[in-house]
């Protein structure tokens, strides 16, 4: 191995929510450094414009202002920090040869690091593998072998290391000659491992409840669900042929199954819900194509029977009613993809018919049904699963994401409003556009991210935010009327994307540490090794360089503790020889750098989502307003990992900006009003609520979810019962309607259907539903006029036959990432 060997660095994730059908993201929770191939990354994301102060022209109110001189003027702040740094800089060798090495903190706080490394090659019918098991408990900064915990067993590298609440983790080994496999468990944050043999093969990484890590579910290579209640000790298979499992809320247990033995038949399984650990099992839904969640939502893909298209259902009590979502259905080739989800709203992405690689972003309401359009030709593409869509965490209804022009060029889009507008992203001050731009006039910036990676382009990270360091974004971008296939700079954000700075030049691996108080990063360098890491104190403004090694390494990626508390980071990478090649790893305090803990004085207070604070509407956004304090960006000081975001929030009377356009309606161009579609005027517009057809009355506007604001203009909006039962029989009716009878009850409905069924015929021509089936079993017919055109489309490219088999890959954190044409695919 030499020098043409390239860095891979992944990330493993537990908890949270974000992209592909059904298929929930989550939370940093461990990294995976290998010595070959091409560094990727897999991850998952309203305000007013607000010009940073030594951008904006000067103001006497001090709310805003956290820049007080010109950007390169105070970067003498920093003196002295190389022999600081040198006192506080520790290596650590790994004398084996293995290709990989995964890593998990355990615990929050407590510095202790698990690394396992692996090292595995074919020998004519058999593989070879070993496993080594290191542990540190001051952040990295030395580590012991403690292989012999988990007496030498080869862990499965592909599922990581799990790690639960408490201390808890779990380690999958193999058995050679017998069906089976081993775990090692450890109750004490990794200081001891006792196995525990299983009578399964796990097919994917043993998963913990949310609400119970003693509780442990594992899906078997033969698709056996297995439960274990007491951390692994004993487990017992709760159901046979299971294709997709994942633990609800309060220890729910939803899962699809097939008694026909295949998986493959998408489209015929039924979702299936335990609440008592597999002693009780009700089936909840049939004909599904696939589940998933999100927030306090379910959702289920469900065929129509018409065909191979398939609709969303979404359910808010677990599986016990169903409503039909209001969004347009989709053919084999087509899939659906949750983009991100909490308790209020659902951002969904529909795919356009054909591999057009791209579709259509729809906004829902609090009850995850109705559905509104947010953005058009949203980038994402067919044949990899490959969106740019990245909630800002930083600062509250941020979001951005691509869109593919009709002449194929990709464009950056940034909502600061959840979805209401989207708008290009600031050209950052005094830059340039590149050499590929047509029209130097029209240049914005352009983020890059999942889809510049997938298109092989030089961007070693996707953009980085943490909800503790607010406002802040780092992300790799170009300057021009168009995506650029050039090599990207880095740019950073302070006031979560309205404005942007060039921070450093050429691609760059990075990360953030203090609450937002550091920033560090390292220069990516293919095929060359380095030997230097830069920090800025002032969110990107200003760098120090520190040499941290004399012997400069290949690098494989930048390691620090999930939260963006710490003020440790670790550089992962291994040095070559014609005899040996070793990892190394070293980790830099930087607690030394920052001499004192931060005082009042050093925090400021900032209005977010604003750019003119004598303004009482500015920064009014969702509702409400926010002021921060933040730290000063002279301020050279540590936050301390007990840093709390401090907040002032005030209501904001409503405007037209606190509401979306409602079915029927659209916004025309540079304007917040409502105009209603000239196709539409004097028609009824209905839906499927709660059971029951409901008729519409609006003046076209809806709240949107998670909107504070109080008083002000309120536009009425009216919903009338219609009191006409139109249940979908598409995810079975038996599982939504609980039929209670007696003489009186079947006189009346013996009586009603007479009269229903002498009127039939004339109905059944004349009326639309827009609920799946119906009581006289029509074909469904989506009638939302709004999308009447993306429907139509979408019958007439209809296709025979059932979607592709499912693809799964197992990540290394036991999370399944599904091929993106399945609606598995929905959250990643």
């Amino acid at each position: 191995m030499g020098p043409s060997l390239r860095a891979l660095l992944l990330l493993s994730f537990s908890a949270l929510a974000a992209a592909t059908d059904f298929q929930p993201g989550a939370k940093a929770s461990g990294r995976s450094f290998l010595k070959r191939a091409h560094a990727e990354q897999k991850a998952a994301s309203i305000i007013r414009r607000s010009l940073p102060a030594w951008l904006s022209p000067p103001r006497s109110h001090a709310t805003r202002r956290r820049r007080s001189v010109e950007l390169g003027e105070n970067c003498k702040a920093l003196q002295g920090y190389d022999a600081k740094l040198a006192g506080n800089t520790h290596s650590y060798i790994f004398n084996d040869l293995s290709g990989s090495v995964s890593l998990a903190w355990v615990g929050d706080g407590t510095g202790v690091i698990l690394a396992l490394t692996t090292f595995r090659v074919p020998f004519f019918m058999l593989r070879l593998g070993q496993s080594k098991l290191y542990r540190s408990e001051d952040y990295g900064k030395s580590f012991e072998d403690v292989t012999s915990l988990i007496n030498n067993t080869f862990i499965r590298s592909e599922f990581g290391i799990a790690i639960g609440n408490s201390g808890k983790v779990i380690l999958t080994g193999e058995v050679s000659g017998s069906y089976g496999s081993r775990i090692f468990v450890s109750h004490d944050f990794g200081r001891s491992f006792t196995p525990r043999d299983l009578a399964f093969v796990p097919m994917m990484q043993i998963t913990y409840s949310p609400d119970d890590s003693n509780a442990l579910l594992a899906l078997s290579s033969s698709n056996e669900l297995w439960l274990s209640e007491d951390f692994g000790n004993n487990w017992k298979k709760i159901h046979d042929m299971v294709c997709l499992v994942k633990w609800g809320r309060k220890n729910t247990i939803f899962f699809t199954a097939n008694y026909n033995g295949s998986c493959n038949d998408r489209g015929m399984l039924e979702l299936k819900r335990t609440t008592d650990y597999g002693k009780n099992i009700k089936t909840v839904a049939s004909k599904i194509y696939s589940f998933g969640q999100g927030g306090r939502f379910l959702f289920a893909s469900v065929m129509t029977g018409k065909g191979t298209l398939r609709m969303i259902h979404v359910s808010v009590d677990q599986g016990e009613t169903w409503n039909m979502a209001q969004l347009p259905p989709v053919g084999h080739e087509q899939f659906y993809s949750i983009l991100a989800a909490n308790d209020e709203m659902v951002f969904m992405h529909v795919d356009e018919p054909g591999d057009t690689g791209f579709g259509t972003i729809y906004v829902s309401d609090d009850r995850g049904t109705v559905y509104s359009k947010s953005l058009e030709r949203h980038l994402y593409t067919t044949t990899g699963a490959d969106t740019d869509f990245t909630n800002a965490t930083s600062l509250r209804g941020v979001f951005l994401t691509s869109v593919l022009a009709k002449d194929k060029s990709v464009h950056s889009v940034v909502s600061f409003d959840q979805g209401g507008e989207w708008v290009p992203l600031r050209k950052p001050a005094y830059s340039k556009c590149d050499a590929t731009a047509g029209d130097p006039d029209k240049c914005s910036l352009h983020i890059h991210a999942a889809y510049s990676i997938a298109m092989k382009l030089n961007v070693p990270m996707l953009p980085l935010t943490e909800p503790n360091a607010v406002g802040l974004i780092l992300a790799h971008g170009s300057v021009g009327d168009s995506m650029s296939m050039m090599e990207p700079d880095v740019y950073v954000s302070d006031d979560g994307g309205y404005t942007w700075i060039k921070a450093l030049v050429g691609p760059h691996h990075y990360a953030i540490l203090d609450s937002g108080g550091l920033i560090v990063a390292v220069e990516d360098r293919p095929n060359r090794p380095i030997s230097e890491i830069k920090f800025s104190t002032d969110e990107g403004q200003c760098w120090g360089v520190y040499n941290f090694t004399k012997d400069p390494i290949y690098f494989t990626g930048l390691a620090s503790e999930p939260g963006a508390r710490s003020m440790n980071v670790s550089v992962w990478g291994y040095r070559d020889s014609l005899l040996s090649q070793y990892w190394i790893s070293t980790t830099i305090d930087f607690k030394e750098l920052l001499t004192r803990d931060c005082g009042e004085h050093d925090y400021v207070q900032w209005l977010a989502h604003s750019d003119d604070i004598s303004d009482p509407d500015d920064g009014c956004m969702l509702g409400y307003k926010e002021k921060f304090l933040r730290l000063r960006k002279d301020s050279v000081c540590w936050n301390g990992r007990h840093y709390q975001v401090t907040t002032q929030p005030t209501l904001c009377q409503c405007t037209l900006d606190d509401f979306l356009c409602d079915f029927g309606y659209y916004r025309q161009e540079n304007s917040s009003e409502c105009v209603e579609q000239p196709d539409l005027k004097g028609k009824v517009l209905e839906f499927c609520l709660h059971g029951k057809e409901e008729q519409l009355q609006t003046s076209g506007y809806r709240k949107i979810p998670g909107d504070k604001c109080e008083g002000g203009k309120m536009p009425e909006r009216k919903e009338i019962d219609l009191s006409v039962r139109c249940v979908s029989d598409l995810v079975a009716p038996e599982f939504q309607i609980v039929s209670r009878s007696s003489k009186s009850v079947a006189i009346v409905i013996t009586v009603i259907v007479v009269m229903l069924l002498s009127v039939a015929a004339g109905v059944v021509f004349i009326k639309k539903y827009v609920c799946g089936g119906s009581v006289w079993n029509v074909p469904h017919r989506f009638l939302v006029h709004r999308y009447s055109v993306l429907q139509q489309h979408v019958e007439d490219n209809a296709a025979d036959g059932m979607d592709d088999p499912l693809e799964t890959n197992h990540t290394q954190n036991g999370k399944i990432e599904f091929h993106d044409d399945s609606d598995e695919d929905l959250l990643e």
